[in-house]
């Protein structure tokens, strides 16, 4: 008897630089998402959405159930602090900062989700560049406190 499965997994990922330092020159930005994509295929994860912005990331994740959470991050983390180290364009040593936010998303909500991964610009233009982290959009709750 053959065994079939269906799971439908979506996860908001955020995760910033270390200190919230925005060293993330734009042209590096646009390289790294692209890196990212290229590297998250290359190891079967599938990233729907993503934005690199100077001082964090935002990535929305069609989780593999195989794979939890956790080791997603600890890849893509690892594997862009690696590449951006070896960028010319990167003028300090680079590392991003402890932990992540992981956000569950509904089928139902996708798309908005998407739409404010992919407009990161105009949210961080017009709320205040000192935000201690990244709102996220109302329909998504709040995150629990950490210990």
């Amino acid at each position: 008897m053959s065994v079939h499965s269906h799971t439908r997994l979506l996860i908001h990922l955020v995760w910033s630089t270390y200190n919230r330092e925005k060293v993330i020159k734009r042209s590096l930005r646009i390289k790294l998402n692209k890196y990212l994509h290229e590297y998250a295929q290359k190891h079967s994860m599938k990233i729907l959405a993503s934005y690199v912005n100077a001082d964090h990331v935002h990535i929305l994740i069609d989780q593999d159930p195989v794979r939890s959470v956790a080791e997603f991050v600890k890849l893509l983390k690892g594997s862009s602090s690696r590449w951006l180290n070896l960028q010319k364009d990167q003028a300090q040593r680079f590392s991003w900062g402890r932990g992540y936010g992981a956000f569950s998303v509904s089928a139902s909500n996708t798309s908005k989700v998407i739409n404010y991964i992919n407009n990161q610009d105009v949210h961080h233009h017009l709320t205040s560049v000192s935000c201690p982290s990244p709102k996220l959009p109302s329909s998504l709750p709040p995150a629990p406190p950490t210990t």
